[in-house]
């Protein structure tokens, strides 16, 4: 006989044996995703309020530089006048035609504690990974956790952990450090994520995993 008791999802997925925890390597590296003006204005067309998501972000990065942790800013670029380099993609956003190189819309956001000699990766798609070096980049540095912030979370920020993942990396996405232009799409997005591919975890979790780590990190002699 079919019980009448209702099962939330968590609790369904919990029965299942999803959400099991992944926890933190010994080698992290924070990876910021797309915090560039075009993401972070809300008056742009694909821009939000991302003010506090700014803020937790600037706290993980003075704690990765107090720890000898790397830092990966990305930023989302177009160089062909036509958006050949976005492919097909670029066909379901409008406001892609904004992610023009060379303009103000694809700089950082001038609130992010950036330094000058920081690695910047520009990439066409969601992923991080895709089409970029920074797979090559985490392996020179020898890291096995990476660290996920930025926007968006149903999009780039989740494109990111499912590939850190596949690529044998813990993705640990940092919840309030993260964020979207649909409510509904970031609470979703955290959800299935942590049921399946990451951990997603608060800033102040983060925080003091970064400054208990054993002697820091020492980053590689180039």
């Amino acid at each position: 006989m079919k019980s009448d008791q209702v099962v939330t999802d968590e609790e369904f997925f919990r029965q299942r044996g999803f959400g099991q925890i992944m926890g933190f390597g010994q080698r992290p590296a924070l990876v910021i995703v797309d915090i560039i003006r075009a993401f972070t204005d809300p008056d742009m067309p694909l821009g939000s309020n991302l003010d506090a998501e700014v803020a937790a972000t600037n706290q993980l990065i003075d704690a990765c530089r107090r720890n000898g942790v790397p830092l990966f800013f990305t930023t989302t670029a177009y160089d062909d006048a036509g958006l050949k380099d976005g492919g097909v993609w670029v066909l379901k956003q409008k406001g892609a035609a904004t992610l023009r190189s060379g303009t103000p819309a694809v700089e950082l956001d001038l609130r992010l504690h950036h330094e000058a000699g920081d690695a910047l990766i520009v990439k066409k798609y969601a992923s991080c990974f895709f089409g970029t070096d920074l797979l090559s980049r985490l392996v020179a540095h020898g890291c096995d956790t990476v660290l996920i912030t930025g926007c968006t979370t149903s999009g780039c920020v989740r494109g990111t952990a499912v590939d850190a993942v596949q690529n044998g990396f813990r993705p640990i996405v940092v919840r309030d450090a993260v964020n979207d232009r649909s409510k509904a799409a970031h609470e979703q997005s955290l959800f299935d994520l942590q049921a399946k591919y990451c951990d997603v975890v608060g800033t102040q979790e983060v925080l003091e995993y970064l400054d208990g780590l054993q002697g820091g990190q020492t980053r590689p002699q180039h």
